[in-house]
C-alpha cells in the first residue's frame, strides 16, 4: 500500500529549522501502515530535509556551518542572472538534499532518541512550503 499526504508550512528563510517529525508521525500513525518506509520530500530548490537533534546550540553551530561552508556574501552566477540573491540557498539545499526516507516500524518511526525531523528554509526570505510523504509498506 502506498499513502501520499502534504505538510503546509509557512517558514521565515534565513536558515529557518522547522521540527516536522510531529506531522510526520501523525500521518504515518494515521497510514495504518506497520512495517515499510515513509519519503519526506521538500518540494522547492531553496530548502531541505533532514534529521537533527533540534536543541537551540545545535541549531546555531548548524546554521554558522552552512555559512562557513557556503557564504550569503560571496558572488553567485544565479543571483547575475536571476537578480534575486538567493543563489547560495539553491546551492546549499541541493548539498543537503530534498528528501529522507525514514523506516517504519510497529507502525511508528525508527528514529534515534535525539534524532528529529527537520525542514531546513535557506532562501532569503519568508515562504510558503509543501512536505510531501509518500508511505509505504503493510
Amino acid at each position: 500500500m502506498v499513502v501520499t499526504q502534504r505538510i503546509g508550512l509557512q517558514t521565515r528563510g534565513h536558515g529557518d529549522i522547522i521540527d516536522i517529525i510531529g506531522p510526520v508521525a501523525q500521518e504515518v500513525a494515521r497510514s495504518g501502515i506497520k512495517e515499510g518506509i515513509v519519503t519526506i520530500f521538500i518540494t522547492g530548490s531553496t530548502a531541505a530535509v533532514t534529521t537533527i537533534e533540534f536543541e537551540k546550540g545545535l541549531l546555531e553551530d548548524f546554521k554558522t556551518a552552512w555559512q562557513r561552508l557556503v557564504p550569503t556574501d560571496v558572488d553567485y552566477q544565479h543571483d547575475r542572472a536571476w537578480g534575486d540573491g538567493n543563489g547560495y540557498s539553491h546551492v546549499r539545499a541541493a548539498l543537503l538534499g530534498a528528501s529522507l526516507v525514514v523506516p517504519v516500524t510497529h507502525g511508528g518511526l525508527t528514529l534515534g532518541t535525539w534524532q528529529q525531523i527537520v525542514v531546513v528554509d535557506f532562501d532569503n526570505r519568508s515562504r510558503s512550503r509543501e512536505v510531501v510523504l509518500q508511505i509505504m509498506g503493510e
